[in-house]
C-alpha cells in the first residue's frame, strides 16, 4: 500500500517560515502529480501547489504565489512546501497527495494521500 508521511508542521509566529516534507514508501513519484492541500475544521480540502514530477513544472494557489515553494528531490522521492511570510489565515492542517492523472487542483484526482500535519500561524 501507497504511504505518503507528511513532517515539519508546527507553530509559528506571522511572517515567519516552515518547510513541510512528503516522502513516499512503495511509490515512486516519477510520473506522478503530487500537490499540497489544506483544510481548515469546517470547511473543504483546498488545493494549496502542486509539481509535475515529469520537467518539474509547478502550480499555485493564488493566495501562496510568491510565498509559498513547491520542490522535489528526485534522490530522496521527496517533495517540499517551502512556506515563507506565513499569515493567520494559513492555519491548516497540511495533506500531501498523489496523483498519476495528470495535474489537477481537485481533490477528487488524488488517489494517494498523506495523514496531514498541523500548521499554526498565530500574531
Amino acid at each position: 500500500q501507497v504511504q505518503l508521511v507528511e513532517s515539519g508542521g508546527g507553530s509559528v509566529q506571522v511572517g515567519g517560515s516552515l518547510r513541510l516534507s512528503c516522502a513516499a514508501s512503495r511509490l515512486t513519484f516519477s510520473s506522478y502529480t503530487v500537490a499540497w492541500f489544506r483544510q481548515t475544521p469546517g470547511k473543504e480540502r483546498e488545493f494549496v501547489a502542486a509539481v509535475i514530477w515529469t520537467g518539474g513544472f509547478t502550480y499555485y494557489a493564488d493566495s501562496v504565489k510568491g510565498r509559498f515553494t513547491i520542490s522535489r528531490d528526485n534522490a530522496k522521492n521527496t517533495v517540499y512546501l517551502q512556506m515563507n511570510s506565513l499569515k493567520p489565515e494559513d492555519t491548516a492542517a497540511y495533506y500531501c497527495a498523489a496523483s498519476s492523472l495528470g495535474y489537477s487542483k481537485s481533490v477528487a484526482s488524488f488517489g494517494s494521500w498523506g495523514q496531514g500535519t498541523q500548521v499554526t500561524v498565530s500574531s
